[in-house]
């Protein structure tokens, strides 16, 4: 009945702050300590909200980066703002200095996660005297006794940063990683968290008295972290090499692809415009985080390289296999990164080995394909270490990059590198 009362009153506002447009909007911008209820399980995160007059900007938080609402409405105490890039919406009653709402994907069946929030408050100081000290680079397994797929066997790397109690950092896998989780050290247990609109995750971690790790993520799933340096010494198996982990049945064939464009056209390896080319085949999703943290980046690629021989084409494996509804999508993923390179409709996620028949054992969005001058794969790489991830984020940018310069360096009738090439 409350809930009606609230929503009720909300509603009056609305139409009040239409009828009176004199009417002051409350004063809602600054920082807030915010919460996603996923599966019952409250997932903090920090969100801001910029506010002249009714005009109100909200913003998620990947590591510094902003990413804002792209447009919304705000009457009485009730915000609605809409994410065009994530396709989503959140919607928002205020209470005084907390607030309740929804946020939800806009796709039919799409289940709308709660979001709770108050004022933002800084943290306490005076525990960092006594936070164990666990910057650097950490291996990661799942406990035996919760091991049941072959997945679940597979060692993943954890990139930790620490100044005083705060942390930071980020889980990279083999198909990429979760982003900038933060947090701190509270009364002996590291609570980290990540949330920008996408990818949920809470971490929690003690110091076991070997100064191991005992990790729980969203309090379903437990592993055990040790130092990078003691790893195979106590056991842990390296983690899977991501240029090694997918591969093509016959690397002496070019590879061949062909789908259609924004417009309808066409675009195949075949056409004059690859010929003799170095090429990045960038597999994709409009939907994958780890997609949007590569976009970038090969944009910065492309425009480095193009004149000297290296064309990118993007092949988006979208969620919903309507090209009316999968086109707005990769439409608005090529306006937010600026993408210069042509983008393809090539299916849905369930279409990978149909489309792509030479690769095996695909497994990560992204996954990049380089093709020398010859047509042929020269490597494949899955997944993408984003900026959460530290030196391991410039390290990959680095190897990317001399890749592409030895392939561009390459003969484009044997495929073979002059001399001081690879």
């Amino acid at each position: 009945m409350r809930k009606l009362v609230a929503l009720g009153a909300a509603f009056a506002a609305f139409i009040l702050a239409f009828a009176f447009p004199g009417v002051s909007a409350p004063n809602i911008a600054g920082l807030w300590d915010a919460e996603i209820v996923a599966d019952q399980l409250g997932i903090p995160f920090r969100f801001e909200i910029d506010q002249t007059g009714n005009q109100v900007q909200g913003f998620f938080f990947e590591g510094d980066r902003k990413i804002g609402s792209t447009s919304g409405s705000f009457a009485g105490d009730h915000l609605r703002l809409e994410y065009d890039y994530l396709d989503t919406t959140l919607e928002i009653i205020f209470e005084g200095d907390q607030f309740l709402g929804s946020y939800r994907v806009n796709r039919p069946g799409a289940r709308p996660l709660a979001i709770r929030a108050r004022r933002f408050v800084p943290a306490p100081t005076n525990a960092a005297a006594d936070a164990p000290q666990v910057s650097g680079s950490w291996e990661m397994r799942r406990l035996p006794q919760e091991v049941k797929t072959p997945s679940d066997k597979q060692t993943w790397n954890l990139f930790l940063r620490q100044s005083g109690a705060e942390v930071s950092g980020s889980i990279l896998r083999v198909d990429g990683d979760t982003g900038f989780l933060t947090g701190r050290w509270q009364t002996g247990r590291l609570v980290l968290s990540h949330f920008a609109g996408q990818g949920p995750l809470l971490f929690e971690a003690k110091r076991n008295p070997d100064g191991t790790l005992l990790i729980s993520l969203n309090r379903g799933a437990n592993y055990v972290a040790v130092r990078k340096s003691e790893a195979r010494a106590k056991g842990v198996p390296d983690p899977p090499d991501p240029t090694r982990y997918t591969s093509v049945k016959d690397p002496g064939v070019p590879f061949r692809f062909s789908f259609p464009d924004l417009t309808g056209k066409l675009i195949s390896n075949g056409d004059a415009r690859f010929k003799g080319k170095v090429v990045l085949l960038t597999i994709g999703g409009s939907w994958c985080p780890n997609c949007q943290d590569e976009a970038p980046f090969l944009a910065d690629l492309y425009k480095e390289f193009h004149a000297q021989g290296l064309e990118i084409v993007g092949l988006m494996f979208e969620a919903d296999e309507d090209p009316a509804v999968a086109r707005p999508h990769v439409a608005t993923f090529i306006r937010r990164f600026a993408i210069p390179y042509p983008m393809l409709l090539a299916g849905t996620v369930d279409d990978i080995s149909q489309k792509l028949p030479q690769l095996v054992n695909f497994g990560a969005y992204p996954t990049t394909i380089y093709l020398g001058r010859d047509g042929r794969v020269r490597s494949v790489h899955a997944g993408f270490a984003s900026q959460a991830t530290g030196e391991e984020y410039v390290r990959l940018k680095g190897e990317v990059r001399g890749l592409v310069q030895r392939l561009l360096a390459e003969n484009s009738q044997t495929g073979a590198a002059p001399s001081g090439g690879l």
